[in-house]
């Protein structure tokens, strides 16, 4: 099924979690080998273990609107995965599946605001903002730049994750190492970056400027 150019439906959003859980299969040692030098050793196999649930539950019982995707994937974050990335996850894109209601169709810009919703509540449960050296380091320039195009999304973030290693860590239990956790990518921002960069690539997204090659209006 092809999406209407410019809009995306329940299979668009089905077909970026299913991404976004092969790309945390394929980088989960990476993963948890940043988790290593400044956390417990465990982010790659905590968000395999829950993309790989969300994966089975979307299967089982196929939502019907993008937001119930995004809920139903939150949830099973939430339930699944240890530490505190389920429900930092699950709060993610829960709270951005209820900004999106139970609309059939949505457009990319109303999905990054929803998304930026979601960023935001993630920044409340976690009392992190910019420069703390956590995820929101990369969700949050991603979710502007998802305003603009794809590729916009996932070359922020993407930077912003690479931004986290010069940084000192000021919450999480990498906090806890003070200066010595300089020098580091924060693994949070790191997986966070794989979401956006999964979006892109679902979306078709080339370049910078948000083109596509599979005509879906990524821009």
């Amino acid at each position: 099924m092809t999406e209407t150019a410019g809009t995306y439906g329940t299979e668009f959003f089905v077909r970026w979690l299913e991404a976004v859980a092969e790309a945390v299969e394929r980088e989960a040692d990476r993963l948890t080998e940043l988790d290593a030098a400044i956390g417990d050793a465990d982010h790659g196999a905590n968000l395999r273990r829950g993309f790989t649930a969300v994966r089975k539950a979307l299967d089982e019982e196929p939502p019907t609107a993008p937001g119930a995707v995004l809920v139903a994937a939150g949830k099973q974050l939430i339930s699944t995965v240890g530490g505190a990335s389920g429900p930092l996850y699950g709060t993610l894109l829960r709270r951005a599946g209820k900004a999106l209601g139970d609309d059939p169709r949505v457009t990319r810009e109303r999905f990054a605001v929803a998304l930026g919703e979601g960023v935001e509540a993630v920044s409340r449960l976690g009392g992190a903002r910019p420069g703390d050296k956590t995820m929101l380091d990369a969700l949050v320039p991603g979710a502007e730049g998802l305003k603009v195009s794809f590729a916009e999304g996932r070359d922020r973030a993407g930077e912003g994750a690479l931004g986290t290693v010069p940084l000192r860590a000021r919450k999480g239990r990498a906090s806890y190492l003070g200066e010595r956790s300089a020098g580091h990518e924060d693994p949070g921002a790191a997986s966070s970056a794989l979401l956006f960069a999964a979006l892109a690539a679902t979306a078709g997204a080339e370049g910078t400027n948000g083109t596509t090659t599979d005509g879906e209006g990524a821009a």
